[in-house]
């Protein structure tokens, strides 16, 4: 049987146009004379649907567009994606379509990720299905990773996914894949969703094995696809994706592709991004253009007092490597005259977290006004490290319509800026990424006055966030034990700067946001 894979980026709510491209890959499969051609999970929705999963009007409209879509589907049998409204409540599930009729829904039974509790209902899960006389089983979603013991009978496993990117799945998606294939004696082929949901993106990666466990087929990543693997063909075996040796090239591609589909799906086309000749901004602004185009990214470059000149000549020549329009701003009137202003409400006081947070607060107001005035969206450049610790300012650097690095911690960011000097001829100057860390907001300030190296600091977070360690954990792991304890207080003493964060962007299994944060850094009760 010759079964076309169709890896297509879906958009949210988008039915109309979800279904002209699920058409569009029917009409090429059989332009290629497969027998079946397969979309992922909630193709026509888009995911993840979130409230749209409870409202009969759109769970109807995808219906009427599968009904659509099985008329086109002559000759051909197709399995599609779709949320499906049952007795019990909503289903994810996928509709078998042969002879242009749809024959029968199998939904997915074990709902496991949270953007999906309280939208769906399980359902009772995997079934058989031949198809053009080929024995296939159809699987929708996480239920692969638990289903087993599948009739001798069966040729083919069939996965439809929507499984997201995160840091290091990707060799699990297919060391998992592997086994089940080789124990079970049978071809898979998984199809999964690719592209950006704001906060989301889905890496795309989809495949086939053959019985022996081998991997035969492997789809584009963080772009649409359509190849055809045919299960008579003796193919040759490829090489499974490492997420060890190409890490920093999929979290580089996986934020471009973000950031890319949350402009395009929201109807955005230009950035703008506060240039500080800091390796954050840097790497934020190399992403944007990037993923933008240079031609749809500007730049504010706004010294204070006690911003020094190499930084400004930092920011000056990343605008210019990149080829990205900037403008200089001082903000050092407007820094003073704010200051004196508030002299019969702070004079006399000495000098504080509150003259540091105005320079932040002040460089917000004047993005923002480029942004209202101008339609160039403002790009946050924050870091994991830095929110995880509350390490920046309320209505400052943490406001933003999208953060395409928040999931990132800061030693990944000097990650990612070195990959992007090697494969982009060094658009960031080497001095940004020798530079001891500092925000510049009083004089002589450094990130090391108050913490320790970075590497430090991210090792712990890692531990406690990614890992769940409690700190005597950590501290047994080596680390100092007065270090451990203040990272955890910073961490839990600023959940209220989370709450009022931009969209991040999620790279990892266990990213930032006050509904992960919180739940791992108190998994035991402290």
């Amino acid at each position: 049987m010759k079964i076309a894979i169709a890896q297509l980026n879906y958009t949210i709510g988008d039915v109309d146009g979800n279904a002209s491209k699920i058409i569009d890959s029917i009409n090429k499969a059989k332009a290629q004379h497969a027998d079946l051609v397969i979309f992922a999970e909630q193709a026509l929705s888009g995911t993840p649907a979130f409230d749209l999963l409870r409202k009969t009007t759109f769970l109807e409209l995808c219906e009427d567009a599968l009904v659509e879509i099985a008329s086109c589907c002559d000759g051909i049998a197709a399995i599609v994606g779709l949320p499906i409204l049952t007795a019990d409540g909503t289903i994810s599930a996928a509709a078998l379509i042969q002879d242009r009729k749809v024959l029968r829904y199998v939904g997915k039974k074990y709902i496991t990720a949270r953007r999906e509790m309280g939208f769906l209902v399980p359902s009772k899960g995997c079934e058989y299905a031949t198809i053009k006389g080929h024995k296939c089983v159809i699987i929708v979603g996480d239920d692969l990773s638990r289903e087993r013991d599948f009739d001798k009978s069966v040729e083919t496993i069939i996965s439809i996914n929507a499984r997201k990117y995160g840091k290091g799945t990707m060799s699990y998606r297919y060391d998992l894949m592997r086994h089940l294939a080789f124990v079970e004696g049978k071809n898979l082929v998984m199809v999964n969703q690719v592209g950006g949901s704001t906060d989301l993106v889905y890496d795309g990666t989809s495949g086939a094995m053959n019985a022996r466990g081998e991997l035969v087929l492997l789809m584009k990543h963080f772009e649409e696809d359509f190849q055809i693997f045919d299960t008579r063909a003796e193919a040759t075996p490829v090489a499974v994706p490492s997420t060890n040796n190409a890490r920093t090239h999929m979290i580089f591609e996986a934020a471009c592709c973000g950031l890319r589909d949350f402009f395009r799906k929201n109807g955005y086309r230009k950035a703008c991004v506060g240039l500080s000749g800091g390796i954050d901004s840097a790497v934020v602004a190399a992403i944007a253009a990037r993923a933008l185009g240079p031609e749809n990214v500007r730049a504010l470059m706004m010294p204070s007092p006690f911003s020094s000149d190499d930084s400004v000549e930092d920011a000056r020549k990343v605008a210019e490597n990149l080829g990205i329009e900037y403008n200089v701003i001082p903000i050092t009137e407007i820094y003073r005259s704010v200051v004196d202003t508030l002299k019969p409400v702070i004079g006399g006081t000495e000098f504080d977290a509150t003259e540091e947070n105005i320079q932040t607060r002040i460089r917000t107001v004047l993005l923002m006004a480029l942004q209202n005035k101008t339609d160039y969206i403002l790009l946050n450049s924050s870091n994991k490290s830095e929110n995880a610790l509350g390490f920046c300012t309320l209505y400052g650097d943490t406001a933003g319509a999208f953060s395409p690095t928040g999931d990132l911690y800061k030693s990944e960011m000097y990650d990612v800026a070195r990959y992007i000097n090697r494969v982009y001829d060094n658009p960031i100057p080497e001095s940004i990424l020798d530079k001891e860390p500092s925000s510049e907001l009083r004089p002589g300030q450094k990130d090391s006055d108050i913490l320790p190296p970075y590497e430090v600091v991210d090792a712990i977070l890692y531990r406690m966030i990614e890992e769940g360690q409690h700190r005597e954990e950590i501290v047994n792991a080596g680390f100092d034990s007065e270090v451990v304890e203040k990272i955890h207080g910073m961490i839990m003493r600023n959940e209220k700067k989370r709450y009022q964060f931009p969209p991040v962007l999620r790279l990892s299994m266990c990213s930032f946001g006050h509904e992960r944060l919180m739940p791992l850094t108190n998994k035991y009760g402290d």
